[in-house]
């Protein structure tokens, strides 16, 4: 799972984004429908800290990060997120180094990527 944070994000986005990725529906079923949680599975979730969720292409042809969090309030509030991840899973959450130039490897298996935001919740 990639996060980032906004400026104005606090405990009550963190809270809610917990419960909202613990308890997602993601994972198949018997069937093959996508009804089981990480929960359900008794999956691991790696947590990578990622200010450039918030990229704005709106404008010109650099990116702007202007919405995402400065590393001084990201970097406690991404450690707060796994805290709580961590407690409401019940295991501990594997994560990347805050601010480190990290190689990471993602295979998407699946039909879907989504993007959940908790300034967003409908």
């Amino acid at each position: 799972m990639l996060a980032g944070f906004e400026e104005t994000d606090g405990q009550a986005d963190i809270d809610w984004m917990v419960k909202k990725v613990v308890q997602m529906r993601i994972f198949p079923d018997g069937q093959g429908t996508m009804n089981r949680s990480v929960v359900d599975v008794n999956g691991d979730i790696l947590a990578i800290s990622q200010f450039t969720l918030y990229a704005s292409t709106k404008k010109g042809n650099r990116p702007s990060w202007s919405r995402a969090a400065r590393g001084e309030l990201s970097e406690p509030l991404f450690d707060r997120f796994v805290e709580v991840l961590t407690l409401t899973l019940g295991k501990a959450v594997a994560t990347g180094i805050f601010g480190a130039d990290m190689q990471v490897s993602l295979t998407n298996d699946g039909p879907v990527t989504l993007m959940v935001d908790s300034k967003q919740p409908d």
